[in-house]
């Protein structure tokens, strides 16, 4: 493990931190989105909209911090990669709540509940990550558990395509909540890329 002295170092960790403390807004929000009526979903579209410019506000701070570093706790490209990752989850959170306001979606198919369960405990994981950048310690248990949820997004976004497809809805209902659907795994996938480039952190610095 390296040890480091330079003080400006820190400030990375905590702005990795805050973006993933935002994650899990993010994913409360599609938690409340769940059990909302069509009234209520509006509100619920402008908060998740305040989070992520919440977001994209603390991406820009670590792009800041890196461009005007001399010294990185760890490789530039990592950092960059690690802030748009965790960017990219907030900017897929925030679409698929945009869409189901804009597309008034009046009832989300049986298996969303249990895309959105998946994404809540990745942003969990991913919260509770963050802070173990300083030591790179206590890391592999998350990495693994958050490759794990990934491939469980996986099977029910496929259960969820074989709904959409069997017959039940019209063909332009289709194209709506398949949209939906595929915004949400785009999520999972982007809590798996941000899982992934921690652990190349990891090995680097180990």
């Amino acid at each position: 493990m390296r040890f480091r002295l330079t003080p400006r170092e820190t400030s990375f960790y905590d702005m990795f931190a805050a973006s993933a403390d935002n994650i899990v807004t993010g994913s409360k929000l599609l938690m409340e989105l769940l059990g909302a009526d069509a009234s209520a979903r509006a509100e619920i579209a402008e908060r998740m909209r305040a989070a992520e410019h919440a977001g994209d506000d603390a991406t820009h701070a670590i792009f800041h911090q890196l461009n005007s570093s001399f010294i990185t706790p760890f490789d530039r490209e990592d950092i960059y990669s690690l802030a748009s990752s965790l960017d990219d989850i907030m900017d897929f959170m925030e679409e698929a709540v945009d869409l189901v306001v804009l597309y008034n979606i009046e009832e989300l198919p049986k298996g969303v509940e249990q895309q959105i369960e998946v994404l809540a405990r990745a942003a969990e994981l991913t919260a509770e990550a963050m802070p173990h950048l300083r030591t790179m310690e206590n890391l592999t248990e998350y990495w693994i558990e958050v490759n794990r949820l990934e491939n469980q997004a996986d099977q029910i976004h496929r259960k969820l395509l074989a709904h959409l497809f069997n017959g039940k809805y019209d063909a332009i209902e289709v194209l709506k909540l398949k949209q939906i659907v595929d915004v949400l795994e785009e999520a999972a996938d982007a809590f798996e890329h941000v899982a992934n480039t921690v652990e190349t952190i990891a090995v680097k610095e180990s």
